[in-house]
């Protein structure tokens, strides 16, 4: 596969700086990587190492510019920050990992991982693929094929149990639909199956971002013509029909005040989604603590200062959060959030005397 330009220079930057213990001009490097030894002037040579540089700092590559003063000396990439340290498992009884060779990569650290560090890697690696992310399942399969390379991650004895249920994963190929539409900003059609009335509806919404929170993805979104931003939960929409009409031109643009994460963390998950919303009613049992400041995050209910209300679009999200507080808080209506409160308590108490 043909290398662009770009990318081949990188790799000649990168090559020329890892070689060198020492600074290194720029000059000395312009005789190394053959894009900036064509006759540039020194200014456009200047300027496009700066780009480079600047660009590959970006992807977490540390070249360090080195002053004397307010000269510049030059510049260094040292291979211990740049290479990852050399991974192996220390087995009970065996010798300790012998010293590599001092030039070099091969001057690296080695980082020796126990028995039981290397099953707690695999372990996590296992649980992220059950939060229900694909692209976060891929993410961990692609770092765990990585360590395989050095470490025998496959006899590490992940723990097959599963502590939070998987919920309905979002498909890869709708995701990668509704993110192209939102790159090429353009409107989308879907049928939505709303939880509330559990019915079917289509929807054409303008994608303004896609997050992922409480192990479901959201698209957040709005109507042509408005500007309420609702979120809708992709394990709800049916086929996505893009848009087609003047492909190269956008239907509409994101407004420069909207924030995806501050929109993604203004509201309490259970707040979250597109349906209709139900009002919960809580009872706070013990007044101190935690259980008493998060009691205040609900509506007064008149004449009982021990309820608050709550409006609520994911009851699973707000029965967990009333969990967390043991007892301290206890929904008291409607029926359908009791219910599902006692069973997560049923389920939690099952899980716990197993």
């Amino acid at each position: 596969m043909a290398t662009s330009p770009k990318i081949r220079r990188w790799i000649d930057l990168l090559a020329a700086l890892l070689r060198r213990r020492f600074p290194v001009s720029l000059e000395e490097l312009a005789r190394e990587v053959p894009a900036y030894d064509v006759g540039q002037t020194p200014d456009a040579l200047h300027r496009m190492f700066e780009r480079d540089k600047d660009e590959l700092r970006t992807f977490g590559v540390p070249i360090e510019t080195v002053t004397d003063g307010d000269e510049v000396i030059g510049y260094r990439l040292q291979t211990k920050h740049f290479y990852l340290p050399y991974l192996q498992v220390h087995w009970r009884g065996g010798t300790a990992p012998r010293r590599l060779d001092r030039y070099g990569y091969r001057t690296l650290e080695t980082l020796t991982f126990e028995p039981e560090e290397l099953a707690a890697v695999a372990d996590g690696a296992a649980r992220a693929r059950q939060l229900g992310d694909p692209l976060l399942a891929e993410h961990a399969d692609s770092a765990m094929r990585k360590l395989a390379c050095d470490l025998p991650v496959d006899s590490a004895g992940a723990d097959a149990s599963v502590l939070v249920p998987a919920r309905s994963e979002a498909r890869r190929d709708l995701l990668a639909t509704l993110g192209d539409a939102l790159e090429r900003r353009k409107r989308v059609t879907f049928e939505y199956h709303g939880i509330g009335r559990d019915t079917e509806t289509s929807r054409t919404v303008e994608p303004l971002g896609l997050f992922f929170l409480n192990q479901t993805w959201y698209l957040a979104a709005r109507s042509p013509g408005e500007e309420t931003v609702k979120n809708y939960r992709l394990n709800r929409i049916g086929a996505v029909l893009v848009n087609a009409k003047k492909p190269g031109t956008r239907d509409y643009e994101i407004p420069p005040t909207f924030d995806l994460r501050a929109h993604a963390r203004s509201r309490q998950a259970w707040e979250l989604g597109s349906g209709d919303s139900t009002f919960a009613v809580i009872q706070l049992r013990v007044g101190r603590g935690a259980a008493s400041a998060a009691f205040r995050l609900g509506e007064e209910v008149e004449g009982s200062p021990r309820l608050r209300r709550f409006r609520v679009r994911r009851i699973d999200a707000f029965v967990r959060w009333l969990l967390s507080f043991a007892g301290d808080l206890v929904p008291v209506a409607p029926q359908e959030v009791v219910d599902e409160y006692r069973e997560l308590v049923r389920q939690t108490r099952l899980h716990h005397a197993g």
